[in-house]
């Protein structure tokens, strides 16, 4: 009997023209393919199924995420080459000969049969789309998965954001380092002081709001949907002796209040809003804003062209999410009346910071599977390689967009030049 892995390449050969572009060992130990591509091991005919049942990027993701199909070194540089070998030449339609064939070689390598039972951790929303409940639900989905796990991922500020990496080169730099640099960067641009009030929407694990209250006086109104959140906020607010200075909110942004803020911040948060709410949120955050307040907002954005997070991201871990490209976003919140002075990319640093994260998931493996099971381990590597790859491949983009509200004679009170933004 011919081997698998054989089997295997004459299969997608019926789909995918050419050499493989990776090299294939199958359940029977058998091998093909090119000796330099990546090594894909299919554990089991399951994996095939899973493509057979949930075709492209979501059934290959569940075949990782189950262990019926696992890749052999860095996880990020085989998905970057096998991706630019299968974009780099056109996909083939069988005819009903082909497809004959394929169906018979399917059924011989066991990839027909029932399907097979999907992995735990799908996002099971119900409800309107962006209902304040739905909201809520997926929140929870992404941010409560538990506050001990995103301690091993990220760095002592739990700051879960793009960093802004001012001394890459330096070793003795770190991503916390990166973090305070953004939390201070983020500070300038919004000029804040002693005394000012600072509204920061989607506050995460409080970074940001902890690094504005302590280092520059600021009061801040932090306001999460999460509750795992609110209460790490509040207990670390407590802890650091910044009650008098920090108000947690437990609240959707359509709840928060309005008016007198001397800036506001959304700090990733932008993308959990969805396409036909954005309007309505870049009004709250207008009328926010005393006149000349200032607004910094960190989103990711996606190419023209590209798709954003994709099937495995919204159906595993951010569940609702959308992006534009940011000259979209620019457009919502000036027709807002908001008035737009900066638009800053940290794609790169983007990059950066995710690696970072993947290099505390590997080197924290064991633990992070005893927290979260081995499964959900799985689901952040795969997420946070792709991730990184959609940045440094720029799918996807992340921007600092700075705006103000201006006042009714059109006074911005801007300094003349960004310089201060960015003095050491």
């Amino acid at each position: 009997m011919k081997p698998a892995a054989d089997r295997l390449a004459q299969l997608l050969g019926h789909f995918l023209p050419g050499p493989l572009p990776v090299r294939i060992r199958a359940w029977d130990g058998s091998q093909t393919g090119p000796d330099d591509a990546p090594l894909v091991t299919l554990r089991a005919p399951e994996a095939l199924r899973r493509l057979l049942w949930q075709p492209g990027e979501l059934g290959l993701a569940e075949a990782y995420v189950t262990g019926d199909l696992d890749v052999e070194g860095d996880l990020a540089g085989a998905l970057s080459r096998a991706g630019r070998s299968v974009r780099d030449r056109p996909s083939a339609r069988p005819g009903p000969a082909g497809m004959a064939a394929a169906t018979t070689l399917a059924v011989r390598l066991g990839a027909v049969g029932p399907p097979p039972r999907r992995p735990d951790g799908r996002a099971r929303l119900t409800g309107g789309l962006h209902s304040v409940s739905r909201d809520r639900a997926g929140i929870s989905h992404h941010y409560d998965l538990s506050n001990d796990f995103y301690a091993l991922l990220l760095d002592e500020s739990m700051a879960y954001s793009c960093a802004y990496w001012t001394r890459p080169d330096d070793p003795a730099y770190t991503l916390a380092d990166a973090q305070r640099d953004k939390f201070e960067l983020i500070c300038r641009k919004l000029a804040l002081g002693p005394g000012d009030r600072l509204l920061d929407v989607g506050c995460g694990w409080g970074s940001l709001t902890l690094h504005a209250a302590r280092e520059h006086k600021v009061r801040v109104t932090a306001v999460t949907l999460s509750r795992a959140q609110h209460d790490y906020v509040t207990e670390r607010a407590a802890r650091e002796g910044l009650t008098d200075l920090v108000d947690v909110q437990l609240r959707h942004w359509r709840d928060i209040d309005t008016g007198g803020h001397d800036a506001a911040s959304a700090v990733e948060m932008g993308e959990h809003v969805g396409d036909a709410e954005y309007p309505a949120f870049a009004a709250k955050l207008h009328q926010a804003l005393r006149p000349e307040g200032r607004l910094l907002i960190q989103q990711m954005s996606r190419g023209a062209h590209a798709p954003g997070g994709g099937a495995f991201i919204e159906t595993y871990i951010a569940p609702d999410m959308h992006m534009r490209p940011v000259g979209r976003t620019v457009d919502v919140l000036e027709a807002a009346g908001l008035e737009v002075r900066s638009v800053e990319s940290l794609r790169e640093h983007y990059t950066a910071t995710i690696d970072a994260w993947r290099s505390n998931l590997e080197q924290r493996w064991s633990t992070v599977e005893d927290r979260v099971g081995r499964t959900t381990a799985r689901v952040w590597r795969l997420y946070l390689a792709g991730a990184s790859l959609a940045f440094s491949e720029r799918r996807m983009g992340v921007d600092q967009i700075l705006a103000v509200r201006p006042t009714r004679e059109g006074a911005s009170a801007m300094p003349p030049t960004p310089a201060d933004w960015y003095a050491s």
